[in-house]
């Protein structure tokens, strides 16, 4: 057997080349804006809000659960999460209840020596712009196993092994990144998918939705409000791009201890339940509410859209009622850039906690709460002079179930005065380059630190 190095010790340099790299070959990135909105104009979208009863093939069953007749997609039930801490020890709320794992797959290709990345132009129902910057391939189990009845999808075989005419033993590529993650804690139960990156030597037959851009390119992009989707700034945050380091307020190893020392220290005891059984919330005619009007709801919409595989449909979705605010305060230390993060319980996590930003909330949901229990450093956040906001822009959650869900993402300058070099507890100061490396592995980083750790991998931020 012919041994292998356990490193691939290019790929580091490969992706920072792409990073620097604005121009690309495909199109410029001045280009892109009026590709995707022809994009947009080539199929007809629409979306509209639709009452309950009008839901083709989801219905309420016992216990009030509203879930698809195939019994795939994803259910809609009831959560209760014992925390044991401030500002809400215990609480029941909505779920999405969605155990299959998806698959997050962008295809890169090497042009003029500089790696590009396949990009598509994808609709999703609850997008603010509709048509937004998605990974070569976004698609839950149900739908690439085409439960849907609808066309197969494109590219699929790069990640899965069974593209078209690929023979028995032929490379399917080389695999860059390959990390099962999670998504949104609040609003998903144990949710996780594939995200990858491969890397193809083939003549890849470029669709008229999908383009070739250079990481450069998608950083540039990422400066911009509601271009590039979640999905594709997840897969991206995993690649193992972060630059050296001369070193770190902790080694790798007590970084570690500390996150498994957070993770043992927090007892969280989640349990589903009939989402009948949700106290405090209402099933109506058009959405489901809380009593007091907070947090967030659930709808449900009819979908058109003829680039999806299936061209119209309907499904439930989760509408916040507030836009986030997620942002990492900065700080330097013997010179070199490090992040505030958060061990953050979630309710909906695998395990107890996973790092996050440092401020990570709706401020609305907690304006009826004196200051003292609202977020640590939310105030800091809200309040920093522009000459300390490094990195700032407007970014949608997963269109695919959440409605018009939005948050400000940030990287704010600090000091010894707004976020001491000794952290409270909870928190601690990381590098760009260890949360990269916690972020090629399961479970670690959370789907919005992995947003502003793609910013970073990026360089649409330089701190």
């Amino acid at each position: 057997m012919r041994l292998r190095p356990r490193d691939d010790v290019d790929v580091q340099d490969r992706l920072a080349r792409s990073a620097a790299e604005t121009a690309g070959v495909w199109m410029s990135t001045p280009e892109v804006a009026g590709w995707l909105a022809r994009r947009a104009g080539a199929h007809r979208f629409r979306v509209e809000r639709i009452p309950f009863g009008l839901l083709d093939g989801w219905s309420f069953g016992p216990g009030g659960n509203l879930a698809h007749r195939s019994g795939r997609f994803f259910s809609v039930e009831g959560l209760h999460i014992v925390a044991g801490e401030d500002p809400v020890p215990e609480w029941r709320q909505p779920i999405i209840v969605q155990p299959e794992i998806g698959v997050l797959g962008i295809l890169a290709k090497e042009f003029n020596g500089v790696l590009h990345f396949l990009m598509q132009a994808k609709m999703e129902p609850g997008n603010p712009r509709l048509v937004q910057l998605s990974p070569t391939v976004q698609a839950t189990r149900s739908n690439y196993t085409r439960v849907h009845g609808g066309a197969p999808v494109r590219y699929l075989g790069y990640f899965t092994g069974q593209e078209r005419g690929q023979e028995r033993g032929q490379e399917r590529g080389r695999v860059l990144v390959d990390v099962l993650q999670s998504e949104h804690g609040s609003w998903f139960f144990r949710k996780s998918n594939r995200n990858m990156i491969v890397e193809t030597r083939d003549n890849v037959e470029v669709g008229d939705d999908f383009c070739w851009l250079t990481l450069g390119q998608i950083g540039r992009l990422l400066r911009r409000d509601n271009v590039v989707n979640m999905d594709a700034r997840t897969v991206l945050a995993c690649a193992p791009a972060a630059p050296p380091e001369a070193g770190a307020a902790l080694s790798d190893t007590e970084l570690v201890s500390w996150f498994t020392a957070e993770r043992s220290r927090h007892e969280v005891r989640t349990r589903l339940v009939p989402l009948d059984e949700v106290s405090g919330w209402t099933t109506g005619e058009w959405s489901i509410d809380h009593e007091r009007d907070r947090y967030f709801r659930v709808i449900a919409v009819s979908a058109e859209a003829g680039s999806r595989e299936v061209h119209r449909w309907t499904q439930p979705l989760f509408e916040p009622l507030g836009a986030g605010v997620a942002a990492f305060l900065v700080r330097r230390f013997g010179g070199v850039p490090h992040l505030l993060v958060r061990a953050r319980v979630e309710g909906g996590f695998l395990g107890t906690v996973e790092l996050g930003p440092t401020v990570q909330c709706t401020p609305e949901s907690y304006v009826h709460l004196p200051v003292s229990r609202r977020p640590r450093f939310l105030a800091t956040v809200l309040g920093a002079d522009p000459g300390r906001i490094r990195y700032e822009a407007v970014h949608a959650e997963e269109g695919g179930r959440f409605y018009r869900a939005q948050s400000r993402y940030l990287l704010v300058d600090a000091d010894e005065r707004t976020a001491a070099a000794d952290p409270p507890p909870g928190f601690m100061w990381v590098t760009p380059g260890q949360l990269n490396s916690l972020a090629r592995h399961s479970h670690y980083v959370n789907v919005q630190a992995r947003t502003l750790l793609a910013v970073l991998n990026s360089r649409a931020a330089e701190l």
